[in-house]
């Protein structure tokens, strides 16, 4: 893609080069950034990826492409993320080579209301018996969401800083609207050797390709959503930097690296750069729409 200087003098415009350069953050060329909001190719959604300890009680258990993780408990475990029907049998593969009992899901959570991340949950609920929870703003859309007929199961509706609880364990839900109205983060405290981690799992902080900013009748408020959202992301402490999607976070690079030293999940300037990235590209088509008149 060619950027021309108009292109950069309109970044330049919205964040200037101060802010550009702020708290050591690494941002990426426009080429760049716009490459990395695509994602990765639609057949890494069924490929195997090794399952993993990411820290303590928490697991990746996703595919190459889309993230399911696990975060068990004497109690039973917490699903994020049921991803398709057709990657659940990958899935409960993953939880058991870690050496966990797929039926011990007693709860399903859910980043935002797209199929990629949550057609399943009808399917885990049949197969486990879990609860299934769920954003209150990504509820309409959740109720589209219906693989085979099946309707969409939400046991519990969750609102912005509500806790869910299970065998000592506790996941935070923090709606960051804009991707979808619903669209939620989570975070959690972990604690390994000695030392307590914040854990933040976005959802997705990225435009869908062909996004409506301007003039959105079925979401007039996107906008706004989005930049609130890139403000209060930015607040939340992170040590480990996770997504729903694993390219967001170098997952495949970071796996690669296990044992080697450090844990390679830490990575608190990752969080930083991924949400200034996503936000340039937010910026970047809010203007070009501006300018086309949409």
């Amino acid at each position: 893609m060619r950027i021309d200087k108009l292109i950069l003098l309109v970044l330049l415009a919205v964040f200037g080069p101060a802010q550009l350069g702020a708290q050591g953050v690494k941002v990426l060329t426009l080429e760049e950034a716009i490459k990395k909001d695509e994602g990765l190719p639609r057949e890494q959604q069924d490929k195997y990826f090794p399952p993993h300890k990411v820290i303590g009680n928490l697991y990746y258990v996703g595919t190459a492409a889309l993230s399911s993780y696990l975060v068990t408990t004497p109690d039973g475990h917490i699903l994020i993320n049921s991803t398709f029907e057709r990657t659940v049998p990958l899935i409960r593969t993953s939880i058991e080579e870690l050496g966990f009992r797929f039926e011990d899901i007693e709860i399903v959570l859910g980043s935002h209301a797209h199929d990629d991340h949550m057609e399943a949950d009808a399917l885990m609920k049949q197969l486990t018996g879990a609860r299934v929870m769920a954003m209150d703003r990504d509820v309409p859309l959740l109720e589209t969401i219906r693989p085979g007929g099946k309707k969409h199961p939400v046991d519990r509706v969750l609102r912005h800083l509500e806790e869910v609880k299970l065998g000592g364990s506790t996941v935070v839900a923090h709606r960051t609207p804009g991707h979808t109205p619903g669209n939620t983060a989570f975070t959690m405290k972990i604690e390994e050797g000695g030392r307590t981690y914040d854990v933040v799992i976005v959802g997705s902080m990225r435009l869908q390709g062909r996004t409506v900013l301007v003039n959105n009748k079925d979401y007039p408020n996107i906008v706004e959503d989005f930049v609130e959202s890139f403000k209060y992301s930015r607040s939340l402490p992170c040590d480990i930097f996770l997504s729903s999607h694993p390219d967001k976070y170098n997952m495949a690079e970071k796996h690669a690296n296990i044992g080697k030293g450090a844990n390679p999940f830490l990575d608190p300037d990752g969080y930083l750069n991924e949400l200034k990235n996503n936000e340039i590209v937010f910026n970047l088509k809010l203007e070009q729409q501006r300018k086309a008149g949409k």
